[in-house]
């Protein structure tokens, strides 16, 4: 089931803990401080923003979120599976799930970046179509975060709908 919640979501701390406490092993300094940067109405609807969830009997098994970068521009963030659950095509489907998203508010480019020390994230965009903005032959440590787009087609609405938090049917 995807789920568009709040960040307020109590099911969504384990999304950020995990995802925090696996960005300070990969670089080596506290990164929660960088998952709360941006103030949590950017991934919300009304600022242009979402936060999904991916539910397996109840519980999160991966999530991501955008918000908007520019007027045509969402970009992702918080990308996540969680670490019992990868290696299943879950973060293929919460990209998925986030452009068609994104798609159908009216945005028509999705922007991204990843760190150097994150192969997987990499690959990931990689596969699914994104554009790398730079040097892939390069040494990733020596470029920083590593700037990814993707052009979307046009999308119209044509009365789908998502789980809200709620749980009650929400057309688009």
């Amino acid at each position: 089931m995807v789920l568009h919640v709040p960040v307020s979501d109590p099911r969504v701390r384990p999304l950020l803990r995990e995802l925090g406490d696996e960005y300070c092993r990969r670089y080596g300094k506290d990164a929660h401080a960088e998952l709360s940067r941006y103030p949590d109405e950017e991934f919300t609807a009304p600022y242009g923003g979402v936060l999904l969830l991916l539910l397996q009997a109840g519980e999160p098994v991966a999530g991501g979120a955008f918000r908007r970068y520019d007027p045509q521009t969402a970009e992702l963030k918080r990308i996540w599976t969680h670490s019992a659950h990868r290696r299943r095509g879950l973060a293929r489907r919460v990209v998925a799930e986030l452009e068609r998203e994104a798609a159908a508010r009216g945005y028509r480019r999705v922007h991204l970046t990843t760190g150097p020390r994150q192969p997987e994230a990499r690959a990931l965009y990689l596969a699914t179509g994104y554009t790398p903005l730079f040097d892939t032959d390069a040494d990733p440590e020596t470029i920083g975060p590593l700037p990814f787009e993707k052009h979307l087609p046009a999308h119209r609405r044509a009365g789908a709908a998502v789980r809200t938090t709620t749980g009650k049917a929400a057309a688009l």
